[in-house]
This record gives C-alpha cells, sequence and structure tokens, in this order.
C-alpha cells in the first residue's frame, strides 16, 4: 500500500458529500425520535455520543461512484446503517459492561444494563421499520443477512476467551462478521443500482476495508492512550479479549512471557502492571508489526476492487478511505 505524504483526514473524504450526510443527520433524528419520555432521553444521550459518520459516507461514496439514486432514498438507507451501527455499539457495550465509549458515559452506565440492551433492541427495530417503509426487498435482503451474521460473530466473541486456542483464521471469521460485515453492506447498499459486477466489486471492496479497519481497532488497544481512543488503554486485554497481535505473539513466546499471559488470564480484574507487561510482551515478538502488516495487506485487496468502478471523484473518495482506515487513531 503506497504511503501518503500526509494523513487522509475524515472530514476531506467527507467533504464532496457534506451536503448529504446532513441529509442523512436529519434522517437518522428522524428514525429515532420518539414521545416515550425515557427513549427519547436515550436516543439524545446516543447522538451526543454518535461517531464520525464513516458507514454512511462509503454509503454515499458508493452511490455517486456507481449509479445514483435520488438523495433522499440515499439519505434513508444510509441513516439506516448508522441506525443498525449504533444498536451494535449498545449492544457490545452491554455484553462487554463498558462505562466509556469514546470518552462519554455508555448507555449501561448512564442508565442501566437492561435499558442498553432493550434500547439496542429499539434502534434494530427502527432501522427493520424504514426498511419496510422504503419499499425495495434489495436492502432489507442486505441489512437482514448483516444483522445475522453481526448476531453470530458476537456469538463466536464469546467463546474466543481462550488465548491458547483461538487461531487466525477463527480470528477473521471473528472479524469479517462482527465488523466488516456492516462496512461492507454500507458500500453494497450503496452501489445497489449499480451492475451486478460493480455491486459485487463494491461489497468486496467493504469487507477488505472493514477487516482492516478492525484489525487497526485492535492495534490501536495495544498502542495508543485512554485520551486518543476514548476508553482505557488495554482494554481488550482487561477484558480477556483475544485479537491479532497476540495470536501472532503466543507461538513465538518463551515459557516465562506464556506464563505472564496465563496470568493475566487468570486475574479476573488485571492491573495497569499487568497490562503494560503482556503489551510488552507482544510487541518484543513482533505481534505489533505483523498486525500493521496484516491491515497494509487487507486494504491492498479493497484498493484493487476499486478498478472494477468507474475513474470519478467517489471512487477517489472511496480510495482515500484506505489509507485513513490505516492511519486512523480512533
Amino acid at each position: 500500500m503506497r504511503s501518503e505524504t500526509a494523513p487522509v483526514t475524515l472530514a476531506s473524504i467527507q467533504a464532496p458529500v457534506h451536503g448529504g450526510l446532513e441529509a442523512v443527520q436529519r434522517e437518522l433524528r428522524r428514525m429515532i425520535q420518539s414521545d416515550f419520555g425515557l427513549i427519547a432521553e436515550v436516543n439524545s444521550h446516543l447522538l451526543h455520543m454518535q461517531g464520525k459518520m464513516f458507514r454512511p459516507t462509503l454509503v454515499l461514496l458508493a452511490n455517486e461512484a456507481t449509479t445514483p439514486v435520488e438523495e433522499a432514498r440515499v439519505a434513508s438507507l444510509a441513516a439506516v446503517i448508522e441506525l443498525v451501527h449504533l444498536a451494535t455499539l449498545v449492544h457490545d457495550d452491554s455484553v462487554d459492561h463498558s462505562v466509556l465509549r469514546r470518552g462519554m458515559p455508555t448507555i449501561n452506565a448512564l442508565f442501566s444494563h437492561q435499558t442498553s440492551v432493550i434500547m439496542g433492541d429499539y434502534l434494530y427495530s427502527r432501522a427493520v421499520i424504514e426498511l419496510v417503509r422504503l419499499n425495495d426487498l434489495e436492502p432489507l435482503r442486505v441489512l437482514s443477512r448483516v444483522t445475522n451474521e453481526m448476531t453470530i460473530g458476537e456469538m463466536r466473541q464469546l467463546l474466543a476467551h481462550e488465548p491458547l486456542n483461538f487461531s487466525e483464521e477463527e480470528y477473521d471469521l471473528l472479524i469479517r462478521a462482527k465488523t466488516a460485515t456492516l462496512i461492507s453492506a454500507a458500500c453494497e447498499v450503496g452501489a445497489l443500482r449499480a451492475s451486478a459486477a460493480e455491486r459485487e466489486a463494491a461489497r468486496r471492496f467493504g469487507e477488505y476495508l472493514g477487516m482492516a479497519f478492525q484489525v487497526v481497532d485492535d492495534l490501536l488497544d495495544y498502542t495508543e492512550p485512554e485520551a486518543v481512543t476514548g476508553k482505557p488503554s488495554g482494554s481488550d486485554l482487561r477484558e480477556h479479549k483475544v485479537t491479532l497481535p497476540l495470536i501472532y505473539a503466543l507461538p513465538r513466546l518463551d515459557s516465562p512471557s506464556r506464563q505472564e499471559i496465563t496470568e493475566l488470564w487468570n486475574t479476573p480484574e488485571p492491573d495497569d502492571r499487568q497490562i503494560a507487561g503482556v503489551i510488552g510482551v507482544v510487541e518484543r515478538a513482533g505481534g505489533l508489526t505483523y498486525a500493521r502488516e496484516r491491515a497494509s495487506q487487507l486494504a491492498e485487496l479493497a484498493e484493487a476492487e476499486l478498478e472494477a468502478l468507474r475513474p470519478c471523484s467517489a471512487r477517489d473518495g472511496l480510495r482515500a478511505a484506505i489509507p485513513y482506515v490505516l492511519e486512523r487513531r480512533r
């Protein structure tokens, strides 16, 4: 993957579709508004802790790069993608008992675990209602498949707590289902009116990009402080989650280093000293370097898929999303 002279910002990628993103935000607010007091209160908090609209940006760019549909329709589709994304975050935080998301209290921390579970369900149901309203089976087919795959991915993660038995192949299945499938869906939904070849290329582009996105996310958990990520450093290790840096390092460790990791896994609440020690072990074994290389390989596969799309500024925007994913700091 060719390096850029300066980091690519999400703002620069979003600039050509800024008007479309404003329409997406309006649609999102419309979709989640409620007269029920608690739901309205939680939704207000969700909008404040909302992310950078990366997935809706991909929907808009894929739409412009293939066969554009009317602005109102693509804005609705992009808002549904963001709605599903928000639902997954709410459920993830609930399952993990996380207290922070992007530096803000999670729904389960601010309200309750029960509220968090029910709100995730509410957001999913709102997404289904909006897809039905569009009276088009194609996006419904894509999103129903994707939400099912993401659910299976979450189940895989529940079984991913034994580091000595978790392989890179299993990790790939996990991140494809958990993260890549929704980013892939964003690109495919944006290309629903395109030719079969273009639609498939957009889907595969999103899948490779999404896998690279998750590898980088897992890498950042080892390398970036809480001030950057918005959650405690080493939180995956604290929660006994196995990710690619550790998977690569484990077979290359000596007995004392393996014992250090085993001790962390046997500690219900590892302290900062244990976390720092394991991060050092993984880094010395080459785990961080390997994860960076793997993310770059996935990025190259994503870029190759863009050759199936016509040359245009929107395709350039999709291409710019690749170095953004590789260089981002959450």
